[in-house]
């Protein structure tokens, strides 16, 4: 079996007498969406959290790209080719959309920034111009010049996608990109997440049924710390356990 772009091995994690994960195996194959459901409580976040550095297993292994990166900090895994988003939206407020973009470009320091403080930084026009990219990406071109603090709900957490895209990533991370948004916002995410797909590998966790069965290549449903299946979503839909552990209350 060729390698696949993100392979976790038998992750676990206790915190006091609750064990968060165990022994989760787990891959992710270059191009697809992979989604990640589960019940409240069932580990999602505690998974995502050790994928992209944010917590250390205690037994187990993460690898990325076919490189052992499970002792690496959060910035050394974005450095390698991971993004994330999280569940509470993470921009700043008082910059403009492209300003929040353009810091984002530059933080990934091969962009032509020159870090000289003294020249006044936008005059480094290939920064911003790249930036605009991936507002075009998201679909907040028009919104480049707006503060964030003035953007929707739903045009921020675009914004913090076309951040994560800056860091021009192999594999995005997606916590709950749909979490309170409106039907049209959410419908518009959906969109948004499909088109990305066209370029990079996505692992989307996410409590929208609909959006998940109409996004994910492959599914797996985490449920108490531990994989209960892995399979498309005709699979996992239909499987008996999925069913009784968390489907029969969405479908």
């Amino acid at each position: 079996m060729a390698d696949a772009l993100l392979d976790v091995r038998q992750l676990s994690r206790r915190f006091a007498a609750l064990d968060a994960l165990k022994e989760v195996d787990f891959r992710v194959e270059a191009g697809e969406i992979h989604a990640l459901i589960g019940p409240n409580g069932a580990g999602k976040t505690t998974f995502i959290h050790h994928v992209s550095g944010a917590l250390q297993p205690d037994s187990g292994s993460v690898h990325f790209a076919g490189r052992d990166v499970t002792k690496l900090a959060m910035h050394q895994r974005v450095a390698a080719g991971m993004a994330r988003s999280y569940q509470i939206t993470n921009v700043f407020l008082g910059l403009s959309a492209l300003d929040n973009v353009a810091l984002a470009v530059q933080g990934r320091s091969d962009a032509g920034s020159s870090f000289r403080f003294w020249r006044p930084v936008r005059r480094e026009k290939a920064l911003f111009d790249e930036a605009r990219t991936y507002l075009e990406q998201v679909g907040l071109h028009a919104k480049s010049g707006a503060l964030a603090g003035t953007l929707s709900h739903g045009e921020q957490r675009a914004l913090e996608l076309a951040m994560a895209l800056a860091t021009r990533p192999q594999l995005l991370l997606l916590d709950e990109p749909m979490a309170g948004t409106g039907p049209e916002e959410s419908a518009r995410m959906v969109d948004l997440i499909e088109h990305l797909a066209r370029h990079v590998t996505i692992l989307l966790v996410e409590h929208d049924m609909n959006a998940v069965f109409r996004l994910a290549d492959r599914i797996s449903v985490l449920v108490n710390g531990q994989l209960i299946c892995t399979g498309t979503p005709d699979e996992v839909k239909n499987d008996a356990s999925v069913r009784r552990a968390y489907l029969g209350d969405h479908l």
